[in-house]
């Protein structure tokens, strides 16, 4: 059974880091493209944001919102996907999801506040 756990939200000030990861079972996390999606509020998941990438051959692509804050990682014996928020910035704060984009797997999300 597919399954994607998202952990580590919470409240950052300004500047401040967080890292999120992505618990996953079901299928390898080096096997596929995966993903954190950013859902603000106000706003429908599936219009949501795509943030970071990380491709099975390891290549990564970033928003250029986020490009040179945030950094996704992968740990393949612990099967997580993981994203290092750094320098957050009010505008930040959303509900981020992990995501598996080929099959539309999504986690339940985790909320992500910043703010002083």
């Amino acid at each position: 059974q597919v399954q994607l756990v998202e952990t580590g939200g919470g409240l950052a000030q300004p500047g401040g880091s967080l890292t999120l990861s992505c618990a996953v079972s079901g299928f390898a996390v080096s096997d596929y493209k995966m993903a954190w999606y950013r859902q603000a509020p106000g706003k429908m998941r599936e219009l949501g944001e795509m943030v970071a990438s990380m491709l099975s051959g390891g290549h990564t692509d970033y928003a250029e919102s986020v490009k040179g804050r945030f950094i996704i990682s992968r740990d393949v014996v612990n099967n997580t996907v993981n994203l290092q928020m750094n320098n957050s910035q009010p505008e930040d704060t959303a509900v981020y999801y992990c995501c598996r984009p080929l099959r539309w797997n999504f986690g339940q999300g985790t909320q992500v506040t910043v703010a002083a």
